[in-house]
Order: structure tokens, then sequence, then C-alpha cells
């Protein structure tokens, strides 16, 4: 079966931190993180729709200009979230420019703002044709850890100590389908823009007795009613959904570990930092990262399907494989417990 979510790292261990995932049957995609942009492609980063940030150092946020460049004079929307003092630091970006242009663009962006803090998110808009001055007022709601929710998709944070406050983030889906080809040869049906709409449905939980409608490709103009319940058993296959979480830059505390090890426990892919090999674990403290044994035993304890060590730190140039293998061996050692 085809996964919904295909997530990748856009650079290397030893670059900046960028985890892209495409959505397979959507032209949409979410970034976790927001380091060097230039290896992922223009196409690619116009699919984006909602760009999380985990905290402000330059590695995780300097690509934020190249996305902005990209999506002026665009008709769209793009909701990004960063960890306390997140507005300010946009609105430094954003001041550091002159628009006085941009009022006469045919289409008008639009930058969605989400400062999460421990007890809330504060929301700021800031339109492209008003020179991205801030709305007259900011929004606020309660932050219970929930950042997204659509019908298919969830995201969340949880906020993590790294000498200031980082946000780490996992996606989950509700639950995936698949189409059967074999069902829609079966019933003669072509694919097409309704199978999203098909899914949309699912999603939305509506009546297995809902009319559902599908082209009919044989007549022109033609469609063909089902039940919504009986096309779901002919075409669709539902399995669990994918769990994909994403935590850089923290120090090994035990409040840290016992978070992060609740927060991401059971997903199927982790991608977790690894700066330091453990022989160097109180240089690690002293710069509030995770050695790749500290990262190894959190994935373990938690129960991961499969684990992504990323961020390795400049001083292992030509050490990959040792830091892989030192977090890969911890890991292995605390699943057979």
């Amino acid at each position: 079966m085809r996964p919904s979510l295909n997530p990748r790292l856009v650079n290397g261990p030893f670059d900046d931190p960028l985890l892209f995932i495409p959505f397979s049957y959507n032209h949409r995609a979410i970034l976790f993180d927001l380091g060097d942009i230039h290896a992922l492609s223009s196409r690619d980063i116009l699919k984006l729709s909602h760009i999380f940030v985990t905290h402000t150092h330059m590695d995780h946020f300097t690509g934020f200009e190249r996305v902005l460049r990209l999506f002026l004079g665009r008709e769209k929307n793009l909701y990004i979230y960063g960890p306390k003092g997140f507005i300010k630091n946009i609105e430094g970006k954003l001041a550091g420019y002159t628009w006085n242009l941009v009022e006469h663009y045919e289409h008008s962006f639009t930058l969605h703002v989400a400062e999460v803090t421990r007890k809330q998110i504060i929301r700021q808009t800031y339109r492209c044709r008003k020179g991205f001055n801030k709305a007259t007022s900011s929004l606020s709601e309660t932050f219970s850890g929930k950042l997204l929710s659509e019908p298919a998709i969830s995201v969340s944070g949880i906020i993590l100590d790294h000498s200031i406050p980082c946000l780490g983030y996992s996606i989950e889906e509700r639950f995936h389908i698949n189409i059967k080809k074999d069902g829609l040869n079966h019933l003669g049906l072509e694919t097409g823009p309704w199978i999203h709409k098909f899914k949309e449905a699912l999603y939305n939980n509506d009546s297995h007795d809902t009319q559902f409608e599908v082209p009919d490709n044989k007549v022109k103009g033609g469609r063909n009613t089902f039940k919504l319940g009986e096309l779901k058993e002919k075409i669709a296959m539902v399995s669990p959904g994918q769990k994909i979480s994403y935590i850089a830059d923290v120090v090994c505390s035990k409040e840290n570990s016992e978070k992060i090890i609740a927060f991401v426990n059971g997903a199927d892919y982790l991608f977790i930092e690894t700066a330091f090999l453990d022989a160097d674990k109180d240089l690690a403290a002293e710069k509030y990262h995770l050695t790749a044994r500290q990262a190894g035993v959190i994935a373990g304890k938690a129960a991961v399907k499969k684990m992504i060590p990323f961020h390795f730190s400049p001083r292992y140039s030509g050490m990959e494989e040792m830091i892989q293998k030192e977090a890969e061996t911890a890991y292995k050692m605390e699943i057979a417990r």
C-alpha cells in the first residue's frame, strides 16, 4: 500500500534540519523546521500549507526568506508555527524589507503566524498587499497540545528545553485509505477528482447510506450513484494511519526524556537529533543537545517503529556511520528489554 505521508530529510545529516512531508494524494506538503531550503525545489516549496519551526536558531529558521520570496504575489495562505517570541522573530524578518509595491499585486499572499507558549497559542495575520503590517489585534486560545486538526490529519506539539523553549512535533493520520484498483475495474470506474471527495466523505464520517455520485466515463456527463458504505466496501482498504514525530535540539534531562517518550510513543517514524557521540555527553549537556546513545534509548523506550538520526555536529565529519551505529545499538537494546 502506498502511504499518504512520505517524510524525507531535505539536507544531509551534518546540514540544516528540514523535514519535508508531502501528501501523496493531494498537491500539498508540510515542513518541520526551516533551515537552508535551497535543496528543495520551488515546486515543492509552493506545495507547503503549514510550517512548524522548533526554535529560531539560524540553522532552523534561515530558510524563511526563500519561502517568503516564492509565495509573494501568489493567491496563497501559509500557516507557520513557532515557540515563545516567534511573532517578534517573524516581524523582525518582515521589517527588513521595503514593501511599497505590494499593494499593486494582482494576488495577495497571507501569512498566518502562531506563537506557541506553555499556556496559549497566540495568532497573528500579515497580508502582503498591506505591506505585511499586522492585523489590529491578535487572537489567542488555550494550548492543549493540538496545533492543527483536520478530518484526515492532526499535528500536535510539545514544549521542550534547549536552554530556550523548543518545540517537538508529531503528525498523525486518523486512518489510511488505499483505493483498490481491482475494485475500480470491477465497477468500471476510473480515478479522478471524485476519489478525493470520496476520501473526504469517509474522514468526515458521512453516513454509509449517503448517496455518492461517481462520473460515468462511458456516457458524456453521466453519473453513477452508490451508497457510500457499499462503495467503501468495494473499492477502499482502510488501515491504521501513520504517526511521524520530529525532535530536534533538546538536552537529555529527566523531564525532557519523559515528555518525549510519552509524546512520540509508537510512532512509525521518529526523526531525532543525534548531535554528539556519547563519549562527549558532558559537552552535549553543556550545549543542550542529545547524544546518539541518548536518542537511541529514548526511541527504544517509546517503542517507535523506525528511528532516523539526524543533525550531527560538524565535529564528527566523516564519522557518520559511528553516530548511526551508536544510536541504532542503543535503540535495539532498549527494544529488546
